[in-house]
């Protein structure tokens, strides 16, 4: 018997990725499943797209499939955040059905998703749950390949998939979760994809723009840290699974593509995002690194630091530069006083 897989998806002002997406997750191989769609609070159409196209009212177009109307219409089961939390909807649903969860308020990518882990626990009891961006496009079989390499060991927590850029697929997004000079980097970022990763090899963990972690492993770990808001969630539960003796494979026979930074694209949230990220990194490698680890990074932002007084980095705007030294100084200071 398939074991059940929960597929989680956040939602927020995103209605025309999100749609692209769950075409292409209606279409997969994999027979047990179960859509859970979160939605972080959209202002703009996302909830009446989303019912329109459970309706069979709206034709989604992608380049990485043709759309199927034959499994429409798909039985949408809505509940808002309390609904939710509180176990209202045990109603047996078919399987072509989705959930939408509606949020009242953005609670960022870490807390919107364990709203729906935890629904989907007490609800489903899933045997595995998969973290999935809604702009990604999957491909039919991603799903049955990544439970095959869970199932293969029971130490295995967390398994990752080839991430492809969506827009220049040759490009590799994400092959899994390494350490780099101290922290936790996307294995193969931006390189071309010539085979080279086309081997199933362990790995620190998975970006959670698709991201199969079991059970047994979450019970162990907690969820997401809602305290990182937004980036670093996922870097965060690898290491911690990781130092907790859980396994994370990669496996190539999974694709997926990724329509990386849509929703941070905005040149004046940019300076913002490197910043926070800056932060969140300091945070996990204090939590989980070793020595060696924290003496690395130090000297990968000494790098930075260089840089930016001479004014050489790339990618900091005039008035982020001061905001990003400062966050350097204080990144110092807290890795110091870690040892």
């Amino acid at each position: 018997m398939n074991p059940l897989v929960s597929i989680i998806i956040l939602n927020w002002n995103g209605w025309q990725d999100t749609l692209e997406c769950l075409e292409s997750l209606y279409q997969i191989d994999y027979p047990n499943y179960r859509v859970i769609l979160v939605d972080n609070h959209s202002q703009d159409q996302s909830l009446e797209k989303i019912r329109e196209y459970c309706q069979g009212k709206i034709t989604t177009e992608s380049k990485f499939y043709t759309y199927h109307p034959e499994n429409k219409p798909l039985t949408l089961n809505e509940l808002n955040k309390k609904e939710a939390e509180e176990e209202i909807s045990k109603i047996e649903m078919p399987d072509n059905h989705l959930t939408l969860i509606k949020n009242d308020e953005n609670y960022g990518f870490a807390k919107g998703n364990n709203i729906a882990i935890k629904y989907t626990q007490k609800i489903h009891n899933p045997d595995y749950i998969l973290l999935l961006n809604n702009d990604t496009v999957v491909t039919p079989e991603f799903l049955t390949e990544m439970v095959n390499v869970a199932e293969s060991d029971e130490k295995v927590g967390i398994v990752g998939c080839k991430l492809l850029n969506a827009d220049n697929p040759p490009i590799i997004d994400s092959t899994g979760h390494i350490i780099s000079w101290g922290r936790i980097v996307d294995r193969g970022h931006g390189k071309v994809d010539k085979g080279q990763y086309d081997h199933e090899i362990e790995v620190m963990g998975a970006m959670a723009a698709c991201a199969l972690y079991k059970k047994e492993m979450l019970r162990e770990t907690g969820l997401l840290d809602t305290s990182y808001v937004t980036l670093g969630e996922d870097a965060d539960l690898s290491w911690k699974a990781h130092n907790l003796g859980w396994k994370a494979l990669y496996t190539p026979d999974a694709v997926v593509y990724h329509k990386r930074g849509r929703t941070i694209t905005k040149k004046s949230v940019i300076p913002e995002m490197t910043v926070l990220s800056l932060k969140n990194t300091v945070e996990y490698i204090i939590r989980y690194g070793s020595s060696y680890n924290k003496l690395l990074f130090l000297f990968l932002i000494t790098k930075e630091g260089l840089f930016v007084l001479t004014g050489s980095i790339i990618g900091r705007n005039e008035t982020n530069k001061g905001e990003y030294f400062n966050t350097l100084m204080e990144s110092y200071l807290k890795i110091f006083k870690s040892f």
